[in-house]
């Protein structure tokens, strides 16, 4: 480089530019030009300066111990010229990244130059003592800032997201996201998912991590907003204070209203005013470096849309794959602070909490951990009954009968339960029976089959539906002999079944087996089916060709989910029972990933091979007996004892989970008017009328009549009822469709007296009636009937509980006043006093 373009650069692109022409004149002639190879260290830091550097080309990188910064180095930088000035050591390290040139002078030389034109040392003190005023003032700002900013900082991010559920998979994802940008962002989600420490990853994953970041709660803030925008000619604000840092709004629900339009316009422009008195001039509008993250428990429609990025925390219910990995870390966490030994976590006590659904989410979960920990008194083992959740409102008031009785649970998972006892046992007996009822005697007095359908069958199974609710329909031979057609027909003719339509068989399916319901009731009416054993065969017969025909066109049990009038009516009582199959959804949804309780498949470890649930239902997803048969393919299949076989307060789903069904009403009045229609000749007499019911034609309009009558009564305690709530226009009345389940309980109990009678009267002579049957004597053979008046005692026992229990699930399901349902339970009153005179007064 010749003199003159040396002078040249030395006056434009360095440092040594304050200094005369004459100076640089002097200083040109010395300067010495060096080539250093890559990675070669030419300054160490607190050593004596060999000489003054000035870097020419390349890639240099100076580093400082003392403030631990990293600097890369420019073309026209000037190295050691303070120490070199001022006679102290060298402030950093320098090292070359790739092959460099540099001027040098060595120190000496320097010297002697200071020496002989002292303007160097003066121009370079007068730019120090700039600089230092110009750091003062800096200072002082920043220890202004820091005292500002002190009360509010978030030091660091407590943890990461733990877990590897695909939740937590997107919620990193959302966070790497928003870390990338500077848009404002909104994350909402429930109380306890610290959602505070999302809004701090954000911060310290992104570029800006050195910055700082402040929380301020908006529940606390002046309504002026005077400690956000400052005052004007005053104090500063946070968001000045903060420059390019980060601003956290926790709890902007709670931002005073004042204040929303100021947020608002910060948002939306970046920009903000400082307060001012009302007396002075409005300052103008600052703009705000600083980064916003507002925290709430809830979208905010009002403002929604001037956020950038919206991130929704899911809780921890839908996390329970996580939960896992959350108490392991909980756990190692408060180890570690404690200086204790870590536990390990039974799989038990992981499923309980996985049942649990943490209102409090993460903030609960680690409090319960906490107090396992405090609990263990020196075990090695976090079990289940250390570690313990309040119960979910879900799993109140029930008791697990399978961990209560593990013979139970062993009873029901064997082959027994059912197979065995269909195909070994109820499969031949059904056959038997319809053969006897076709050519054995044509009475109950002498037919043992007849006198095993109507005087056993039909009382047993009203006594059960309180206690085990569907369980008739796992060992019901309709739906054995469809089994038994559906694997013959698929042998002889190998296809795929076809699948359900859900879509119309929820719609019209329960109207179908309603008006099959009351078509059979007429007809055991009008042909005196109890009594005449050859069309009691042909009913059995009628409602097993339904369910053959439809196992051989439909997979699984389509006929009993949809279409079987027994199962309708099955399904609607079992509502009352005092039982019910569920399984813990945390389990589920944390641990299964195959469904083979729902859709079948090979053993896995605990759980044998099944082909599913024959109802196509999930036991997680159960809110209703009526979808349950109690067949416990789901207890078999399950690998994860997720499945509950519960004891509840009885009808609980009623007046919580319960969706109403307008053809299950229609079928719960229809079995309300067959309490009457049964009585016929008891209602003549009483009366005293003459309804010729020994004509067949009068004997038919009366009993279409009978059939509908007593159903108008309900439906007139709801038109006065609605009549009533139009005077009290702020409570709002309950559907009939709602209410009419609080006539279950009087349905179930005037059809269970009425079968009383014939249990009581004819089922102990069932041992005569089958000597009788063959032909033979059965004088001398015990019998066991009860006397009349025990039976009417009983009776009537029966239908004062169920007035009870109707007035009581009543209340229950409405949550209304007592007088506000009146006219509904004095209908309920009404209907016994009538089903006592036709039942217990005859």
């Amino acid at each position: 480089m010749s003199f003159p373009d040396l002078m040249t650069w030395l006056q434009e692109r360095t440092a040594l530019s304050v200094l005369s022409e004459e100076v640089l004149a002097a200083i040109a002639p010395q300067l010495e030009e060096k080539i250093i190879p890559a990675e070669q260290t030419i300054i160490v830091e607190n050593t004596p300066p060999e000489g003054l550097y000035i870097v020419r080309s390349g890639h240099l990188e100076s580093e400082s111990k003392t403030n631990n910064r990293t600097v890369s180095l420019l073309p026209g930088s000037a190295l050691n010229l303070e120490a070199l000035l001022f006679e102290r050591p060298t402030q950093y390290t320098v090292k070359t990244l790739n092959e460099s040139h540099l001027w040098f002078i060595p120190a000496s030389s320097f010297q002697e130059l200071v020496n002989q034109y002292p303007e160097i040392t003066k121009a370079f003190s007068q730019q120090l003592a700039e600089e230092v005023k110009e750091l003062s003032s800096q200072l002082n700002f920043e220890q202004e800032r820091q005292i500002i900013l002190r009360p509010y900082l978030v030091s660091k991010a407590r943890r990461g997201i733990i877990g590897k559920s695909r939740y937590a998979v997107r919620l990193r994802s959302q966070i790497k996201q928003a870390s990338e940008t500077r848009d404002s962002v909104l994350i909402f989600g429930e109380p306890g998912l610290e959602k505070d420490n999302i809004a701090a990853l954000i911060h310290f994953g992104s570029a800006y991590r050195r910055e700082p970041i402040i929380k301020i709660d908006c529940s606390k803030l002046q309504a002026s907003g005077a400690e956000l925008f400052g005052r004007a000619g005053g104090k500063l604000g946070l968001i000045e204070a903060l420059g390019q840092g980060t601003l956290i709004l926790n709890n902007i629900q709670d931002l005073p209203k004042e204040l929303f339009p100021a947020i608002a316009n910060l948002l939306k422009t970046g920009k903000y005013t400082p307060i001012s008195r009302s007396e002075e001039v409005l300052e103008e509008d600052k703009i705000a470096q600083a980064r916003i993250i507002a925290i709430s428990e809830q979208a905010l429609p009002e403002i929604n849309s001037l956020f950038g990025i919206l991130i929704k925390i899911p809780p921890l219910r839908v996390r329970k794959a996580d939960i896992g990995d959350l108490i392991n870390y909980y756990i190692s966490l408060i180890c570690r602070a404690k200086g204790i030994p870590k536990p390990s976590v039974t799989p038990e006590a992981v499923r309980r909490l996985q049942a649990y659904d943490f209102p409090n989410n993460n903030r609960e979960l680690e409090n319960l951990v906490q107090r396992a920990l405090v609990q263990l008194q020196g075990s090695s083992d976090i079990t289940e009954e250390i570690i313990w959740p309040s119960q979910s409102k879900k799993k109140q008031f029930r008791l697990n009968l399978l961990n209560s009785y593990p013979t139970l649970r062993h009873f029901l998972r064997s082959q027994w339960w059912p197979d065995r006892i269909n195909y070994g046992f109820t499969l031949s007996l059904f056959a038997f029976v319809v053969l006897i009822l076709f050519i054995g005697p044509q009475n109950r007095q002498e037919n043992f089959a007849l006198n095993l359908f109507w005087a056993w069958w039909w009382p047993l199974i009203l006594i059960g539906f309180p206690f085990v609710g569907r369980v008739w329909c796992a060992v019901c031979p309709f739906m054995i002999y469809g089994e038994v057609t559906q694997k013959l027909s698929l042998w002889l003719f190998p296809r795929q079944l076809k699948r359900w339509p859900r879509q119309q068989a929820e719609k019209w399916g329960g109207w179908f087996l309603f008006g099959l319901f009351a078509l059979i009731l007429l007809w055991e009416e009008l042909w005196n089916l109890e009594n005449t054993a050859y069309l009691s065969a042909c009913l059995l017969l009628l409602i097993t060709a339904g369910a053959m025909i439809f196992s051989a066109i439909f997979e699984r049990r389509f006929w009993c989910r949809y279409l079987c009038p027994i199962g309708g009516m099955n399904g609607m009582f079992a509502k009352l029972s005092m039982t019910e199959l569920r399984a813990q959804q945390g389990i589920c949804s944390a641990e299964c990933t195959t469904y083979q309780c729902y859709k079948g498949g090979p053993q896995k470890g605990e759980g044998m091979e099944t082909d599913g649930c024959p109802l196509y239902s999930h036991p997680a997803q159960l809110e209703d007996n009526r979808d349950c048969v109690l067949c416990m393919t789901c207890l078999k299949a399950c690998p994860h004892r997720s499945v509950e076989f519960n004891l509840r307060p009885p009808g609980i789903e009623l007046w919580t989970t319960h969706v109403p069904r307008s053809y299950e009403v229609a079928l719960l009045l229809l079995l309300l008017d067959v309490v009457f229609l049964h009585r016929l000749p008891e209602i003549e007499t009483r009366l005293g009328l003459n309804l010729h019911l020994d004509r067949f034609i009068s004997h038919a309009l009366v009993s279409i009549i009978v059939l509908s009558l007593p159903a108008v009564l309900p439906l007139l305690a709801q038109g006065v009822i609605w009549l009533v709530y139009q005077a009290r226009p702020k409570i709002k009345p309950r559907k009939f469709i709602e209410l009419a389940y609080g006539y279950l309980p009087l349905v179930l109990a005037g059809n269970l007296a009425h079968y009383l009678r014939l249990w009581l009267n004819e089922a102990g002579r069932i041992l005569p009636t089958s000597f009788a049957t063959f032909g033979l004597s059965g004088n001398g053979l015990p019998i066991l009937v009860a006397h009349p008046a025990v039976i009417a005692f009983l009776q009537g026992t029966t239908l004062i509980v169920g007035v009870l229990l109707s007035i009581i699930l009543t209340q229950k399901i409405a949550r209304q006043p007592l007088k506000l349902l009146l006219p509904q339970h004095l209908v309920t009153v009404i209907l016994a006093i009538s089903m006592w005179q036709v039942i217990v007064g005859f």
